[in-house]
């Protein structure tokens, strides 16, 4: 019974692809390997995204609660998250998880980066301080 049920919520699950660029898509998201998570760290980070619950991220990959929570909570550790919102707001600082649709525009990895511009000279500020004639009245 148990058996059946895992295969039918099996075949009912979206599409999850890796591609040959060490990366993952999930449902509208880009995931990159190498950048810091694990793969399934990487996975279950992505399908944090969704806004999925502990319970419906296990079924998705395929282990127990506790084993998803586990995976969450080392992909929190090695990001510096407290929270789950704070580890999927962190992994898209990063650019380990995008939208699909913008790292297809950007291009992901073969676009060759900005070189950092810098001025010549560093810039001068011009500090004026004066007095209030109020004050100046009052010292005199």
């Amino acid at each position: 019974m148990q058996l059946g049920n895992r295969l039918h919520r099996e075949t009912a699950k979206p599409e999850i692809k890796e591609n040959h660029m060490d990366t993952i898509q999930v449902e509208g998201w880009q995931g990159r390997l190498g950048q810091g998570l694990a793969p399934r760290q990487l996975l279950a980070t992505m399908l944090a995204m969704l806004d999925l619950k502990v319970n419906e991220i296990a079924d998705r990959m395929n282990c127990a609660p506790s084993t998803a929570e586990k995976t969450l909570d080392r992909a929190r550790y090695k990001l510096g998250a407290r929270t789950t919102r704070g580890l999927c707001l962190e992994a898209m600082r990063r650019g380990i998880i995008a939208p699909l649709v913008l790292a297809l525009l950007v291009g992901g990895e073969h676009t060759q980066p900005r070189p950092v511009r810098r001025p010549d000279a560093p810039r001068s500020q011009l500090v004026v301080r004066a007095k209030r004639m109020e004050e100046a009245e009052l010292a005199a």
